[in-house]
């Protein structure tokens, strides 16, 4: 019988949780957990990381906020990047929404929702990545590595000249970017594609679980150890060992991979038996290593013997024009997996593609793709459309330039705005972007001419963000909030009790 799909549900509602859990029991293996911090512990004690995850935004301690979710979308994705997650959220403001797909999650479902619609998200979620899996097209292998601009040419020269040495390499780059893609092809295009390719992610597993999942176990060696496993290094037989978040690594088991590293020697936990492992070292890191060594984080002899070869993956906001070759390659490439007509942008969509900083990098690009893939087959999308699928917490850039996008620091407190400018597309903000008039009025008919509009609730949405930039500008302080509002702090006081996102 084969092995059902695992899903993990994240829901402080034991109701919600034991309902879906029994509603999906026939078709997946199901985890529970009821808050964030839980959900993270049963993730490294887990051998096998879920491959789909249903979580809610309002998780204790703060259940009546989104942030708990939002850092729990981040940590999930940092411990497993190929998990696909979904929002099953009754917070379903379209600010949240935007946020938590560009954090990294496949899509928003407002509750209540049918357990038959969701099973049928977490079906074709399941499709697109067997579909992924299954490619064996090289280029597949390279996904994110298409482009023309000059970093782009200079990392894939890297890999051409790399991929054949046997020697460790060491792929630094924020996340999201692509590293375990230049691992990936890094091996494919080595003298033994073929051979096998193993990722093990320092981050996902607990401390006391990353040895005897490196090195393996004899029977006997810790409880619950009933028979011999292999390791990962034995896995990797003649192959490559990718090991991601190296950073992460706990010092006392440093010293072993060093070893490995010098002589090709480890022994299983609990055996005295030396072995010896044949295959190629590659790590992967989102923190500058040169500042963990000074701080005593990282052996000094370690990083040294990792990085024969350093290869350093861009950001995506320092890639100019690639942005759109990303765009095609990526919309190409779900249009066959998904067997449908590819969409369109329309030209102000494309100007606002140029211009977003796409602060998750390339993962988030590839997601905000399948999403427009699956809502828009065919279709030409508009401004208006593209934008609700981006984070309304990032800046855009200057004048089509790329935004300068700053590290995900803003995701643990999400509800506070970083700046003015990181408002949606509307046609009041436009003083704040110096749109013209005419952009103006455009903008507002187009927003109109969807015929869901709102004013009221705009209008409310809009004081809630001018009221999170002030606070943000003024540190916190109430009287400086006030006066850069040009209002008092009674009144301040008044309208921020109307939004429950500051009453927390």
């Amino acid at each position: 019988m084969p092995e059902l799909p695992s899903l993990l549900i994240v829901d402080d509602d034991p109701l919600i949780r034991e309902g879906l859990a029994a509603a999906f029991s026939n078709a997946f293996a199901i985890h529970q957990a009821e808050t964030r911090a839980a959900a993270i512990e049963l993730l490294r004690k887990l051998t096998t990381p879920p491959q789909l995850a249903l979580i809610d935004l309002g998780l204790p301690p703060f259940p009546h906020r989104p942030d708990e979710g939002f850092k729990l979308i981040a940590e999930l994705l940092a411990h497993s990047p190929e998990i696909r997650i979904f929002v099953l959220s009754g917070q379903d403001e379209q600010s949240n929404a935007r946020h938590a797909r560009a954090l990294g999650a496949i899509d928003f479902i407002a509750k209540p929702c049918a357990p038959e619609k969701i099973k049928q998200y977490l079906d074709d979620a399941l499709a697109v990545r067997s579909g992924e899996r299954r490619t064996e097209d090289r280029d597949e292998q390279t996904l994110g590595l298409v482009g023309n601009d000059p970093a782009i040419k200079s990392l894939r020269s890297q890999i051409l000249m790399y991929a054949a040495m046997p020697f460790p390499v060491l792929i630094e780059g924020e996340s999201g970017c692509g590293k375990e893609l230049v691992a990936a092809a890094l091996q494919k295009m080595g003298k033994n594609p073929e051979a096998p390719f193993k990722v093990l992610n320092c981050a996902a597993i607990s401390p006391t679980l990353i040895e005897p999942a490196l090195f393996g176990y004899c029977k006997g060696a810790f409880t619950g150890a009933t028979g011999a496993q292999p390791g990962f290094f034995e896995d990797a037989a003649d192959g490559t060992l990718f090991l991601d978040e190296i950073s992460e690594l706990p010092l006392e088991l440093q010293a072993k991979l060093l070893r490995v590293l010098e002589n090709g020697e480890y022994q299983r936990v609990g055996e005295t038996t030396t072995r010896k492992s044949r295959a190629r070292i590659i790590a992967a890191t989102n923190r500058n290593m040169r500042d963990a060594v000074r701080a005593g984080k990282f052996r000094s002899d370690l990083y040294h013997r990792l990085n024969v070869f350093s290869i350093t993956v861009p950001p995506l906001r320092e890639l100019g024009q690639d942005k759109l070759a990303l765009l095609r390659h990526f919309r190409a490439y779900y249009a066959r997996q998904l067997n449908q007509t590819p969409f369109e942008l329309n030209p102000d969509a494309l100007q606002l593609w140029e211009r977003y900083g796409f602060p998750g990098n390339t993962r988030e690009l590839r997601n905000i793709v399948i999403r427009l893939a699956t809502k828009y087959p065919g279709q030409t999308i508009n401004a208006l459309q593209l934008q609700d699928e981006f984070d309304p917490f990032e800046e855009p850039a200057e004048t089509g330039g790329i935004a300068p996008s700053q590290p995900a620091q803003g995701i643990s407190v999400p509800m506070q705005m970083t700046r003015p400018s990181a408002l949606p597309v509307d046609p009041s903000t436009a003083a704040l972007r110096q749109d013209s008039p005419e952009d103006s009025l455009r903008q507002a008919r187009d927003r109109l001419s969807l015929g869901n509009f709102n004013m009221d609730q705009h209008l409310r949405q809009l004081e809630g963000y001018y009221i999170a930039a002030a606070l943000e500008l003024a540190d916190g302080n109430i009287s400086e909030a006030a006066r850069r509002l040009g209002i008092n702090r009674a009144t301040l006081h008044s309208r921020m009790a109307a939004h429950e996102k500051f009453n927390a």
